[in-house]
């Protein structure tokens, strides 16, 4: 099968500046009021840090890294900056409104694992011509790299989807030097489903039921005629 997928292009790690945050707690609604979510760096020897930042920033950030692609992360006041991947994302359970985001420190030297999104490129000529449906059947693949040869999404074509007999499974996906799927490799990743045929049928209780009314009624008749028979008789 020929290569059907391409990792995202990756470009430059998306870049962050955090302040520092001295209110802690419950009072930190006062800071969401104010178009400020609070953010908790941690991990690696730079302990652990009570950061806060723009809701503007968070708004247009988070979208681009999900939580597989690297973030550099640079606090007011220090010269250091640090590869981080967003680990946590707090939303109210009601509004879904930001409430709080982790950032968690990591070392671009050693390998890690994270979960990839798995984006459908093209429309299958069994879509096209045939009617089908394309099933996604997996969102993401587990990838293990270096945090900065991390994928931001694995794009496979599926144009080569002719039939509803062909599939996409996890090893048919090529991905980069240094770039390892760990997703078990006969998963279902995407296929083409045919179109559903409604057959209207007439189902045995609606035929036994007009089979029944009639029977009834001839039955009903032979009982009626001899009762007028005996009727009859007794006159005579």
């Amino acid at each position: 099968m020929a290569d059907t997928t391409d990792n995202a292009s990756r470009g430059e790690v998306a870049s962050l500046t955090l302040s520092p945050r001295e209110i802690t707690g419950k009072k930190v609604a006062v800071l969401r009021r104010e178009g400020l979510i609070p953010v908790h760096l941690y991990g690696g020897t730079g302990g652990s840090l009570s950061l806060q930042t723009t809701y503007a920033e968070l708004r247009q950030l988070l979208p681009k890294v999900g939580r597989n692609v690297p973030v550099t992360v640079r606090v007011e006041g220090s010269d250091a900056e640090d590869i981080c991947f967003v680990r946590e994302v707090q939303r109210h359970p009601v509004t879904d409104a930001l409430v709080h985001v982790d950032f968690l420190r990591t070392d671009i030297s050693r390998k890690v694992i994270a979960e990839v999104p798995v984006v459908l490129e093209g429309v299958p000529p069994a879509v096209t011509l045939q009617a089908g449906t394309l099933i996604q059947n997996m969102l993401t693949l587990s990838i293990e790299a270096l945090p900065l040869d991390m994928p931001a999404s694995l794009n496979v074509d599926v144009t080569f989807l002719e039939d509803f007999d062909t599939t996409i499974h996890v090893s048919d996906i090529v991905v980069g030097e240094g770039v390892t799927v760990m997703s078990a490799g006969d998963s279902l990743v995407a296929r083409v489903a045919p179109p559903r045929v409604e057959v209207e049928e007439v189902t045995g209780a609606e035929e036994g039921e007009e089979g029944a009314e009639g029977e009834d009624a001839e039955g009903g008749e032979g009982e009626s005629a001899e009762s007028a028979d005996s009727g009859s008789d007794g006159q005579r």
